[in-house]
């Protein structure tokens, strides 16, 4: 009924079009004539002059029209009107400008037609029509058809390649949806006539024909009926992208109940006699086929009738108030007869295996909940051992030995696992990569490897321990060995487990984005999900069963071991592979920290502004953070705030930004005329990349109350002889310094190639380097921000200031270590070392002031204009109550010379 109008509409198209296909006297000389303003577009003058025959031009063309000796192309920039229809009754033919450009560009002869095209855009498309009961809207959209190049067909055919519908049903419909022939709405045609004059349009557009495809619940109004709010409200909105409107039960209005059939084991009342009512499957699968499924193929009756035992239907029936048809009753009742005789035979009934709802998949559970103790697998069903099943009764297993016992609750358990991963393999690995072989495709081949690609080791290894595993079972005496299976699969275990275990969160990322993104693949899964050996469980669920099976079998395992005794030959094989268990655990672990230490690498690499290059190595990976502040002038300054990245093999040091730092601009920046690197945004700035090998020692300075979390590295590399100390303080307060430390002897060892890590680690007082952290804390915030505006001063207003900086600074510059105090400090920083066995001169040198790492180059050789040993010597600490020592201060008169001396040379070089 709804495609009567439909056809008596194409028959009456069918007639013109075969009396268009008369024959007709088509002269041999062709012309074309320009008619009204397209004789003013020169392009089209030019393309009409590409076809070697006589161009004309006239206001209306009708003084050409007697003329028979010509076929005349008549090129029209309007198909309607009083010209339009007189010269359509000729023998002549009509063009459109966009027609005779595209014919001109493709350096093609004026076609043999006859009927006006005005493009080209449809041509070779051929559409069937379904749904319309408008005639008059069904003639004009076949007209734009007809003008466009196309063609009309009554029935679906090899030939169609577009079905246009008003509506979501019939034959032509199911017909497309079964041979994916796009289904198309009305608004394609429009939208390609309105785009009639461009010559790049075509009805074979990617985007128009995903932008104009008939919504798979077009016209239908829905119900979700028994689902959870949630749910339900999530179906709510994919129906609304999908075309559909929300309805409510009581809605005479609604076409489709959609019911959840875990929940409902009963029809719902519907005030709509006409609604299909159906299962949660017709809804996913017609939002996957981008359709509407058949509803009959889904129908939630059907699916009552196939779980329920034949006394419940026979007590439906009775209750049943108003049943839908006699012939329904009649058919239950046979059904009832039919499921009567099969139990009166001995036959199981249907429900016994088929039957699936939310409160039966809740009482397959075991005590402990596990998914793997109740699940029915196929590879349990297809595949059972009989003397598995004979002693699965509780009666049964009660004349069973302990390790009997516990070794069939392991087969059990890694049977229901094999069938899990069965599961995966096949209804969803294999159903998703056949689809990317075809038109169809829900996931992308990259996609699919990201998510699949490290599961088929594990499937294949597992379903050979199955193999041995069942074969004992059936073949079960006290001393069979149990424990050589899982050593025989320990190599193959080490191999399949890790890649999956450490790239599982890469595998959730791309499952959750593929969900979010791709409503095709999302309706995939809900399908799946809804099967029964699924056990309602989402894929992302499923997948985490591999990472949870090994300490599952290493638990079942340690039982078997406490009841076997130590005679059986089977009891050091269990040892053996308990301890291979765990081994493959510690590995899968080890490799899982390595693979994400390389991983966050990158990360690293890209918040640290002119980071080097080579920190991101293949062999390298990550090991910790430290937050620190300097106690010295060796790196950045004294009082910076510092990060430290410990990798394997180096030490990244790196200044900490702050966010009004990040965000400062130079005036030129402001401007959009000197970009810099502050502007990236990234939040530390590097300082120097300190290879292990050249940390010599490492310093842990003895906690007081005013000597808190301080530690300090003498490092010396291979180009500088002289060995410097860099002295900072923790701030970072989850940090604990000595496991930290530890850490770092640890990965110094490993680069050295040393077994003990401990020789790298010494401890000393604070007053033995004369480190003072008294006042590094004190006035921090202040000096910040005269430091920030400061170095904004000298970076980008005063460039003179900036190189004047420079040349004062190496009067500040404390960066070495004078040859005469190297054994005095070697001294000082030996864990052993004591100042009573110090001679009177060293006494002395102990009681300098050390900075962390000092230069005073200029004190130790005596050389003209340099200060005397007497001028820098200082009181020791305890006779200067009154002043506090700063770790690398010097006597102002040092400084003052030094500064001096520094100044006129620089004067003079000038």
């Amino acid at each position: 009924m709804e495609e009567q109008s439909v056809h008596s509409s194409t028959s009456d198209i069918n007639s013109e079009e075969a009396a268009a296909t008369e024959p007709l006297i088509i002269p041999r000389k062709k012309r074309i004539c320009l008619v009204g303003s397209t004789g003013e577009d020169p392009a089209l003058g030019a393309a009409a002059q590409q076809f070697s025959v006589p161009v004309l031009k006239s206001e209306q063309g009708t003084e050409y029209v007697e003329d028979t000796t010509y076929c005349t192309y008549y090129i029209l920039s309007k198909f309607e009107g009083a010209d339009y229809d007189t010269l359509h009754k000729t023998a002549h033919r009509i063009l459109g400008p966009t027609a005779l450009l595209q014919l001109a560009e493709k350096k093609e002869s004026l076609p043999s037609i006859n009927r006006p095209m005005y493009t080209q855009s449809m041509l070779g498309t051929i559409v069937v029509f379904t749904g319309f009961r408008k005639k008059e809207e069904l003639t004009r959209l076949i007209n734009m058809i007809h003008n466009m190049g196309g063609s009309i067909r009554k029935d679906m055919g090899n030939k169609v390649t577009h079905l246009i519908a008003n509506c979501c049903g019939g034959d032509k419909y199911r017909y497309a949806i079964t041979f994916r022939i796009p289904i198309m709405s009305s608004d394609w045609v429009l939208e390609l006539w309105n785009a009639r004059d461009d010559v790049a349009s075509s009805s074979s557009n990617d985007k128009l024909i995903a932008d104009y495809k008939l919504k798979p619940f077009f016209g239908a109004k829905v119900c979700f009926f028994g689902f959870p709010d949630d749910e339900k409200t999530h179906m709510y909105e994919v129906l609304q992208q999908q075309g559909g409107e929300p309805a409510e039960i009581d809605d005479p209005n609604c076409t489709h109940v959609v019911v959840d059939e875990s929940n409902v084991n009963s029809l719902p009342d519907l005030a709509s006699v006409r609604a299909h009512i159906v299962k949660a499957e017709w809804f996913w699968t017609s939002v996957q086929n981008e359709g509407a499924a058949y509803e009959k193929d889904y129908l939630f009756e059907d699916y009552l009738e196939s779980v329920m035992s034949p006394m419940a239907m026979a007590r439906r029936d009775s209750q049943a108030a108003t049943p839908r048809t006699a012939s329904t009753k009649r058919k239950r009742k046979r059904m009832a007869e039919t499921l009567c005789s099969l139990v009166q035979n001995g036959a199981d009934s249907p429900a016994v295996h088929k039957r699936r709802s939310s409160i039966s998949d809740a009482g397959h559970l075991s005590v402990s909940g596990s998914f793997l103790d109740c699940t029915s697998s196929p590879d349990k069903q297809l595949d059972a051992i009989p003397e598995v099943e004979a002693v699965s009764t509780e009666a049964g297993r009660k004349n069973l030995s302990p390790r009997h016992q516990v070794f069939l609750e392991l087969v059990t358990t890694e049977s229901n696992y094999v069938g899990i991963l069965s599961t995966i393999m096949t209804l969803f690995k294999e159903p998703l990569e056949d689809l990317i072989e075809m038109s169809g495709e829900l996931l992308n081949s990259t996609e699919a490897k990201i998510i699949f690609g490290n599961f088929p080791p594990i499937y294949e290894v597992h379903k050979k321990m199955l193999e041995e595993l069942r074969y004992n079972a059936s073949h079960w005496a006290e001393d069979v060995s149990i424990g050589n299976i899982f050593l025989k699969y320990a190599p193959d275990l080490v191999k399949a487990y890790p890649p999956y275990v450490n790239f599982f969160e890469n595998t959730k990322e791309m499952l959750d984005q593929c969900d979010q993104n791709k409503p095709r693949f999302h309706a995939f899964l809900k399908i799946c999900q809804t099967k029964p050996e699924c056990g309602r469980q989402s894929l992302k669920e499923l997948l985490i069963k591999p990472v949870q099976r090994l300490p599952s079998i290493s638990l079942l395992l340690n039982d078997i071991l406490k009841h076997t005794s130590k005679s059986n030959p089977d009891h050091s094989a269990l040892e053996l592979s308990i301890s291979s268990i765990k081994e493959v655990m510690t590995y899968i672990n080890e490799d899982k920290r390595k693979t994400e230490g390389q991983l966050v690498m990158f990360d690293i690499f890209n918040d640290i502004d002119n980071c080097p290059a080579h920190l991101v190595s293949s062999h390298r990976s990550f090991i910790g953070k430290c937050e620190v502040m300097e106690l010295g002038e060796g790196l950045s300054g004294r009082g910076d705030h510092l990060v430290l990245f410990l990798f394997t093999d180096t030490l990244e040091i790196c200044k900490k930004r702050s966010k009004a730092f990040n965000s400062l601009k130079s005036p030129k920046e402001a401007n959009g005329l000197h970009p810099t690197k502050l502007s990236q945004g990234k939040p530390y700035k590097h300082i120097r990349m300190l290879s292990l090998s050249t940390i010599k020692k490492v310093v842990d300075i003895r906690e007081t109350d005013e000597c808190q979390k301080v530690f300090a590295l003498m490092v010396r590399s291979n180009q500088e002889l002289k060995e410097k100390l860099f002295s900072f303080t923790i701030t970072d307060e989850e940090v604990n310094k000595t496991n930290y430390l530890r850490t770092l002897c640890r990965q110094m060892a490993n680069s050295v190639c040393k077994a003990d890590a401990d020789t790298f680690l010494i401890s000393l007082d604070s007053h033995q380097l004369e480190i003072d952290t008294s006042d590094v804390a004190l006035g921090t915030l202040s000096k910040a921000f005269k430091s920030l505006f400061h170095n904004f001063y000298l970076e980008y207003m005063d460039p003179f200031a900036s190189r004047t900086r420079m040349k004062v600074g190496r009067a500040f510059s404390f960066n070495k270590t004078p040859s005469k105090l190297k054994r005095a400090m070697s001294t000082m920083m030996s864990p052993f070392g004591s100042t009573n066995s110090l001679t009177p001169a060293s006494q002395q040198l102990a009681q300098m002031r050390l900075a962390s790492c000092n230069n005073i180059n200029e004190l130790g050789n005596g050389g003209s204009g340099s200060p005397t040993r007497d001028e820098v010597l200082v009181a020791p600490m305890s006779v200067q109550p009154t002043r506090k020592a700063k770790c690398s201060s010097l006597s102002m008169a040092s400084l003052r010379r030094n500064c001096s001396e520094e100044v006129v040379q620089d004067k003079s070089e000038l």
